[in-house]
C-alpha cells in the first residue's frame, strides 16, 4: 500500500520507517529542509535503538523516502497526520497550529476514497472539527494514537500491544464510511493483526481520549508512589520496598511505581496539562482536577534532588564540583525536552556549583539549550574530581556499569545522590560512599 506521514519528527519518522519495514511504499513529508535532508540520505536525527537500521534499508529497498513536497502526498491510500501539539506558550491547553496546517496542506492533494488518520496527540474533539474539512475533499479522517515508549518506539510501532482506530460513528455504529476506514487501518497493520493484536474499533472521541487517559494514568501511578516517597522520607520508610511489595498485587503492578525525580519528556507533563486544559473547556474541570496535584508532586521531586545535594553539603554547593549523571529525560533516548536531569543540573548551577553533565548520547542537544553548563562525553572524566555525583538518568552505563570503588578513584568527595533509587545502597556504603537516595533511610 502507499502510505504518506505528514511530520517527521520524532513519531512521523519512525512511523515512517516501520511501515516501509513491513513493505508498505512510503513518502515522509516535513517542512524543515534539514531533517528531511538528513533522513534521505538515511541517517536518522535523534537517537532512536533501531531506528537507523530500518531507516537506511528503506531509503536502500525504494521503498521509502522523504520531500519537503506536499503534493507527493498525492496517490497515497493512506495520509497519517503525526505532527507536535505543544504545549501552548501562554497556558496549559495544546497548541494545534501544526495540526491544522499539516491538514490545510494536504487537502488539496487528497482523492476521493483517502483516508487521514491522526496519530498526533490531541484534545478531545480535535477529530470533530477537522471532519468537515476532510469530508469536503472526498476523504474520510479517523483517529489512530500512537501508544510509543522512546527507546522502545520501533517495536512498538512494528509489533503494537494493541491498535485503536477511531472512525466515523452514527448512533453507536460505525458508518460506512468508518467501516472502509477500519477495513484499510487493518490492512495496513496486517502483520500485527495477523499475530492477534487487539484492534479496537471506535469513534471518533474515545480514540482521542484513549491516548491522553492512558499517559494520565501512568503520569498518575508515578506521582503517587512519589507523594508515598515524601511521606517515607519523614517517617524512616523506604519507598523502594513499599513499591515491591505493594507490586506483588496484580490490581497494582510494580511497573512506574519507581520513586525518584519523576517523570518528564515531550508526552506526560505536556498531556496531562492539556487534559486539565480541555476539561475545564469542557466544564468538566473538576473530573481530572487530581492531575494538577500529580504534576506538582512531580515537579517537587526535582526540588528535593537539589536539596539532598545541598544538604549534603551542609547547607550550601558553592564551588563545589557536582557531576551530573544524565541529561536525557529517560535512558535509550537523546530526548532532553522538559528533562528532570538538567532541570537538576541547572538548579545546582543557579546555586553555585560547578556542574559536569555527561550522558552517552544526549550531549550535543543538552548544549544547544543550556550551554551554560559543562559537558564531557566520557564518564570516568565527568568523574574525575568530582565532591559529589547525582545519578538522574538511569542508563545502564550509571546503575549496572558503574563500580562504586571504580568510581571512588576517580572522584574527591564520596557523597552520591541516587535520584532514580537505581543503585545498591549497600554496596556504595561499603565502598566509602554518603549513599542518599529518594525516600530511602
Amino acid at each position: 500500500m502507499r502510505l504518506s506521514v505528514i511530520g517527521c519528527g520524532y513519531l512521523g519518522a519512525v512511523h515512517a520507517a516501520a511501515m516501509a519495514s513491513i513493505g508498505h511504499d512510503v513518502v515522509g513529508i516535513d517542512v524543515d529542509e534539514n531533517k528531511i535532508a538528513s533522513l534521505s540520505t538515511g541517517e536518522a536525527p535523534f537517537f532512536e535503538p533501531g531506528l537507523q537500521e530500518i531507516l537506511a534499508a528503506g531509503i536502500a529497498s525504494g521503498r521509502l523516502q522523504f520531500t519537503t513536497d506536499m503534493a507527493e502526498a498525492a496517490g497515497a491510500q493512506v495520509h497519517f497526520v503525526g505532527v507536535g501539539t505543544p504545549q501552548q506558550k501562554d497556558g496549559y491547553a495544546a497548541d494545534l497550529t501544526y495540526v491544522n496546517a499539516a491538514v490545510d496542506a494536504l487537502l488539496p492533494h487528497l482523492s476521493e476514497g483517502d483516508i487521514v488518520a491522526g496519530k498526533s496527540t490531541v484534545p478531545v474533539g480535535t477529530a470533530a472539527s477537522l471532519t468537515p474539512r476532510v469530508e469536503a475533499a472526498g476523504a474520510t479522517l479517523v483517529w489512530n494514537p500512537e501508544f510509543l515508549r522512546e527507546g522502545f518506539a520501533v517495536q512498538d510501532t512494528i509489533d503494537p500491544d494493541r491498535l485503536v482506530a477511531g472512525v466515523p460513528f452514527h448512533a453507536g455504529v460505525a458508518t460506512e464510511a468508518g467501516a472502509r476506514a477500519a477495513e484499510i487501518l487493518r490492512e495496513v497493520y496486517h502483520p500485527s493483526v495477523a499475530k492477534g493484536t487487539p484492534f479496537i474499533v471506535t469513534d471518533l472521541a474515545t480514540a482521542e481520549l484513549v491516548k491522553v487517559a492512558a499517559n494520565a494514568f501512568l503520569a498518575t501511578k508515578i506521582s503517587f508512589i512519589n507523594a508515598m516517597a515524601e511521606i517515607a522520607e519523614v517517617t524512616g520508610a523506604d519507598v523502594t520496598t513499599l513499591a515491591d511489595a505493594i507490586g506483588h498485587d496484580a490490581r497494582i503492578g510494580r511497573r512506574f511505581l519507581g520513586a525518584g525525580i519523576g517523570f518528564g519528556g515531550g508526552c506526560l507533563p505536556k498531556d496531562i496539562r492539556a487534559f486539565s486544559a480541555r476539561a475545564e473547556e469542557l466544564g468538566r474541570g473538576e473530573s481530572v482536577a487530581f492531575l494538577r496535584e500529580v504534576d506538582a508532586i512531580n515537579l517537587r521531586r526535582r526540588d528535593r534532588a537539589v536539596d539532598l545535594v545541598v544538604a549534603a553539603f551542609g547547607g550550601s554547593v558553592f564551588e563545589k564540583k557536582v557531576t551530573v549523571l544524565g541529561a536525557a529525560f529517560k535512558p535509550h533516548s537523546d530526548d532532553i525536552r522538559d528533562s528532570p536531569a538538567l532541570d537538576v543540573a541547572v538548579r545546582l548551577r543557579g546555586l553555585g556549583a560547578d556542574v559536569t553533565v555527561t550522558d552517552p548520547e544526549a550531549i550535543e542537544n543538552a548544549r544547544r539549550i543550556h550551554p551554560q553548563l559543562h559537558y564531557v562525553a566520557d564518564r570516568d572524566d565527568a568523574l574525575r574530581g568530582a565532591d559529589a555525583v547525582i545519578v538522574v538518568t538511569e542508563w545502564d552505563e550509571y546503575r549496572r556499569q558503574l563500580d562504586p570503588a571504580h568510581a571512588a578513584s576517580l572522584t574527591r568527595g564520596r557523597i552520591i545522590v541516587d535520584g532514580r533509587n537505581c543503585l545498591d545502597p549497600a554496596a556504595w556504603r561499603a565502598a566509602g560512599w554518603e549513599y542518599y537516595g529518594m525516600g530511602r533511610p
